[in-house]
């Protein structure tokens, strides 16, 4: 029987985060079926002058970009193209295992117009006035919450991170890439500097670090102490031993390997990309034409001479990059219980505690790119290499917390694309 949440349901749903394009709920109710979920709902921006966040209509084009993929075309006329998309493209690239597409549940008006209603105070205040719920949708995704264990254990702590990788902020990303637990650890200290929407932590799902709502949000240094004591208390971890157990959770599972390496799919970049964006629309291109190099312009050539399929293959490729870049990575971990040898989980051993950990690694925010994007991309490129150029120094020329796209290794995990 297909699932649908009426307005008697909305009590049991609680504000648990939001990004641009989605709010995510946290369930309190005790239906079997939605216990350890999180439902993820459509936002629409308020400012009608400005684009949705997300993409669920195809134009002909990005029908003719993805159209090869099974099931990515059927799942927009069926409204369930985040579900579709993380689960036949993304999961080939960061691994089936560490990916989860969710199932579509319906939704009434009254149920997201009363959701809206009660989760008002719990949101940040830029975040309400830039966006609502989308109450006319009549579907949302319903995800397991992977700041929690299904079947935890009665009296088992549950600890969880979330890693919004490419923000900046006083960590090295290269140090969290660099596959040297020594460097990992490094990486993590400093995300406790400036947490943010880069860097929270969950107990028994609950957040208790970091900020809620998106980039925007921060917590005062003075309060980190607080948090990290909160967090001693709940899993009789300390900050040392935390960032040990993360860290070799991160080196063991391999994930952010994956992670880059889906990454640099965009081996053209933006500056490559645009020329290819312009083949697959037919129009004539725009960068070209500004474009007065005659060196340059031979170079363009040869990409624009590039066969249909050759261009498309690149700019989705760029496409499930700009994914790649703008993802969170959720790690989960609980204690294992002492004698258990068949558990579904890969674990870790804290030596300074003498105690294994269960744990698991999900990647997280991972929704298609609009084609159309691609010419906001490019400016923004622009933009950044003007910036550098005229003050030659490594900072986020973007008046946003959600822009940025740098087209270099270093930069592409610095900076991130909305």
């Amino acid at each position: 029987m297909e699932v649908v949440l009426h307005e008697e349901d909305a009590k049991d749903w609680v504000y648990k985060g939001e990004g641009a394009a989605n709010l995510i709920l946290g369930y309190t109710g005790s239906s079997p079926s939605m216990l350890g979920k999180v439902l993820r709902i459509k936002k629409i921006l308020k400012d009608k002058g400005q684009p949705a966040p997300n993409c669920m209509v195809f134009s002909s084009y990005e029908e003719l970009l993805w159209g090869k993929i099974p099931g990515l075309l059927e799942s927009v006329k069926n409204d369930c193209l985040p579900q579709a998309y993380a689960t036949n493209v993304m999961s080939q690239h960061l691994g089936a295992s560490h990916v989860d597409g969710g199932v579509r549940v319906r939704v009434s008006k009254n149920f997201l117009e009363l959701v809206e209603k009660n989760v008002l105070n719990s949101r940040p205040a830029w975040r309400v006035n830039a966006s609502a719920i989308d109450a006319g949708a009549d579907s949302a995704l319903l995800i397991s919450d992977h700041s929690l264990f299904s079947g935890n254990p009665i009296g088992s702590s549950c600890i969880a991170v979330e890693i919004k990788i490419s923000k900046t902020s006083d960590y090295d990303p290269l140090d969290l890439f660099s596959g040297s637990k020594e460097r990992i650890q490094m990486a993590i200290k400093s995300f406790f500097s400036t947490p943010q929407n880069n860097f929270r932590i969950f107990v028994n799902g609950s957040l208790v670090f970091g900020g809620m709502g998106g980039g925007a949000d921060s917590i005062h240094r003075n309060e980190t102490e607080k948090c990290l004591e909160d967090l001693s208390k709940a899993t009789s971890l300390q900050l040392s031993d935390f960032i040990e157990l993360l860290s070799e959770a991160i080196y063991k599972s391999g994930v952010l390997g994956k992670l880059l390496a889906t990454q640099k799919l965009d081996d053209h970049d933006i500056e490559g990309a645009i020329h290819l964006y312009y083949n697959i629309i037919s129009q004539p291109c725009l960068v070209c034409k500004s474009i007065t190099d005659a060196e340059l312009l031979r170079k363009y050539s040869t990409l624009h001479s590039l066969p249909l399929d050759k261009c498309e293959k690149i700019v989705r490729d760029f496409l499930i990059s700009a994914t790649a870049k703008d993802c969170s990575l959720m790690f989960s971990f609980r204690p294992r219980q002492s004698g258990t040898t068949d558990s579904e989980y890969d674990s870790v051993f804290l030596e300074s505690l003498n105690q294994s950990y269960d744990y698991k690694a999900y990647f997280i925010d991972l929704d298609m790119k609009p084609l159309d994007k691609m010419a906001h991309y490019f400016k923004l490129d622009q933009k950044i290499v003007r910036f550098y150029i005229r003050n030659g120094e490594a900072e986020n020329p973007c008046d946003s917390p959600e822009e940025g796209s740098p087209s270099d290794d270093t930069k592409i995990q610095l900076e991130h694309w909305a």
